[in-house]
């Protein structure tokens, strides 16, 4: 998800919060767009705005490992004699692991040396018999010497099939003798010695790695992307790594692999699901990252990690989500608070655009003290701006506007509180987030909990003072019905 959806995330999302403040809607025939005590605006301030973007990325945990991992594999036909290393033992290339008891197959070299000579005796008798045979059919009767022919021929088969016996014993003597160069085996790479597998199963009781070797050197990062989230990720797209100690302290890094053959098994993948069979897995794949630079990195170690949409590039001067921004007839206005708390438009220049951000470069008109709201429908110049969302009232005409149709609700009629919630859902919660991928949010998430939790306050106040505008209702339906009474 790039930068320019997180903005359009974000500050619809603070038009939401104003809307769904309230306990109910009232809908106000007459009253839309003209001025009212009543009616006030929540403004924030332009550098709370601008430095708000970076709360706003998708996170994924990830974990410090090392660049490369090498599993020796035990050959299942073999013993283990003896173990030179143990866990967390650093090893050298070349430094001894285990041995395997080669005694069994010494055992079989032997034995299959004296099958060798054996098949070498017997051609050696078979070319003998061969030769005798020969001189006896030269000296036999003309009727005699089809048999030796025979004969001779079947012993010249039979030294072709023991010669190609031969070969293979040679074969599997040499295979053999390999296995025993192989006895012992040794690392590959430099490294910690993580793990020993005696068994040579893991928890589900499938084959294993005998031994794992962590290389020491470079670094790498290991992350976890859950099934739904993992389409938002792609190889060598950048991404930055925070301490999650110290969220200012950052690394940049690539995505090097993406590993939607292996699923990530943890314990901690399982969620709950009231079907009534019980638990079922939420499928999460590894991704790898390889870092710029490790410096300040210890093995192990924990981060979060973010794509890379420019947050951390710091712009010079003030670049505004171009949401906040009006543009008609050529000409360029925010809704800005003016020294009196009233809402105004305030004319702005507009410098470079950038796509990534989907922001302007404001390069006049607007200050970073400058508080602004964003540009819903309905707003006119003059009506009281707060900075404390608490303090609008949202039961006021600007936000109780009649819909296009007309049909949106009777004059004076509350809106059923489940009515509010299902039009705002399907008509803009739904069209803001359904693209928003999984992850952790940082804190504006919380502070968006706690400006809801002030509207709600607000809405009930709202519908105690309604009560009053209920009863001018019932007597004015008693008017209108009494005329209709005159005119019949």
């Amino acid at each position: 998800m790039n930068k320019k959806k997180v903005g359009v995330i974000t500050a619809v999302a603070a038009v939401a919060l104003a809307v769904t403040g309230a306990a109910a809607w009232y809908y106000l025939k007459g009253n839309g767009g003209a001025g009212n005590s009543a009616d006030k605006v929540y403004v924030e301030t332009v550098s709370s705005l601008t430095s708000a973007n970076s709360g706003s990325q998708s996170r994924y945990s990830g974990v410090v490992e090392a660049q490369e991992t090498w599993d020796v594999n035990k050959d299942s036909e073999r013993e283990i004699k003896e173990v030179f290393v143990k866990e967390g033992d650093t090893v050298e290339e070349g430094t001894p692991l285990f041995e395997y008891d080669m005694d069994e197959v010494q055992g079989e070299i032997q034995q299959a040396q004296l099958e060798l000579e054996g098949m070498q005796n017997d051609i050696t008798n078979l070319q003998n018999q061969i030769n005798q045979l020969s001189r006896e059919k030269n000296s036999a009767a003309e009727s005699e010497r089809f048999e030796y022919t025979a004969d001779i021929q079947e012993k010249q088969n039979t030294i072709k099939q023991t010669e190609y016996n031969i070969e293979s014993k040679k074969a599997e003597i040499q295979k053999k003798q390999e296995s025993m160069e192989k006895a012992v085996v040794t690392s590959k790479i430099a490294g910690v010695v993580k793990a020993i597998n005696e068994s040579g199963t893991d928890m589900s009781g499938e084959a294993a790695a005998y031994m794992t070797v962590l290389a020491v050197g470079d670094y790498r990062v290991k992350g976890t992307v859950s099934e739904t989230n993992v389409q938002f990720l792609s190889e060598e797209q950048p991404v930055i790594l925070r301490s999650r100690v110290n969220e200012e302290q950052t690394w940049n890094g690539t995505i090097s692999k993406i590993d939607t053959q292996n699923e990530e098994k943890s314990d901690n993948d399982m969620y709950m699901m009231d079907s009534g069979s019980g638990t079922e897995k939420a499928t999460k794949y590894p991704f790898y990252i390889t870092l710029e630079s490790t410096e300040g990195l210890m093995m192990g170690q924990h981060l979060f990690i973010e794509m890379d949409e420019g947050q951390t590039v710091e712009k010079e001067g003030i670049w505004l989500f171009e949401g906040y921004i009006v543009q008609e007839e050529g000409e360029a206005y925010v809704w800005a608070s003016n020294d009196k708390d009233k809402l105004e438009k305030r004319t702005v220049e507009l410098g470079e655009y950038d796509e990534e951000l989907g922001a302007y470069e404001i390069t006049g008109g607007l200050t970073e003290k400058d508080a602004i709201a964003f540009p819903m429908e309905g707003l006119y110049e003059g009506v009281a701006t707060v900075t404390d969302i608490s303090e609008v009232d949202y039961s006021s005409p600007l936000y109780n506007q009649e819909g296009e149709d007309g049909e949106n609700a009777e004059d004076g009629e509350m809106m059923d509180e489940e009515g509010v919630s299902d039009e705002f859902s399907e008509d803009a919660s739904d069209e803001m987030i359904d693209d928003l991928p999984e992850g952790r949010f940082d804190d504006s998430g919380d502070g968006e909990e706690g400006s809801s939790e002030d509207e709600s306050g607000d809405g009930e106040e709202g519908s105690s003072e309604d009560e009053s505008g209920d009863g001018e209702e019932d007597s004015s339906e008693d008017e209108s019905e009494g005329g209709e009474e005159e005119q019949e």
